[in-house]
């Protein structure tokens, strides 16, 4: 039974008979002696999307759904939504786009990594690696004699994410891009 202060982002957990999974979490602290921290959290339900919000204490205790991790791949985009498939058993499941939100523009065309989140037979969130490799789709020419300094410029990818990427890269080069908080790290 996990307590409000050890909830985790993308976390799956039972709400009035429902479940639902963690998608951001605020921390409050008072600054008065005597004050308890309190735990903004903002859940989606697992099925319908919808959004709850409550605000925990770190002793508040809310109980588990069991659901299985599973090895997923990505295979196609179309007008219903993203389809993924389970790497043992080749169910295919597919989620809108409002149940990936964030996580869209990290999905291409072989990524490696992935993992379903799958309650009662259904796919309701996936898990992204920590790190992808990228190939830049564009970006400006390199500028000759720049250095590894902390000049950046606009980089746009396959999939549509922009970031921030040092000069010096080219487009066609493939970086590694930490997936919790959209930077570039470095050259694959």
């Amino acid at each position: 039974m996990p307590k409000a202060a050890e909830l985790k982002k993308g976390q799956i957990v039972q709400i009035n008979n429902q479940p639902y999974i963690v998608s951001q979490i605020d921390i409050k602290s008072p600054s008065s002696r005597s004050g308890t921290t309190l735990y903004k959290v903002r859940f989606n339900h697992v099925q319908t999307g919808q959004k709850l919000e409550q605000s925990l204490t770190g002793d508040d205790v809310l109980t588990p759904i069991d659901f299985q991790k599973r090895a997923i791949q990505f295979l196609y985009q179309d007008a219903d939504g993203y389809t993924f498939m389970d790497n043992e058993d080749f169910t295919q499941f597919t989620l809108s786009p409002d149940a990936l939100e964030d996580q869209i523009p990290y999905l291409y065309d072989g990524i490696q990594g992935l993992y379903g989140l799958v309650v009662e037979g259904n796919l309701i969130g996936v898990e992204l690696p920590a790190v992808v490799e990228m190939p830049i789709a564009e970006t400006p020419p390199a500028i000759k004699g720049s250095s590894a300094s902390a000049r950046t410029k606009t980089a746009r990818f396959a999939s549509g994410l922009e970031i921030q990427i040092p000069e010096y890269l080219e487009t066609g080069e493939v970086v590694r891009i930490n997936t919790e908080t959209g930077k570039y790290m470095s050259r694959a």
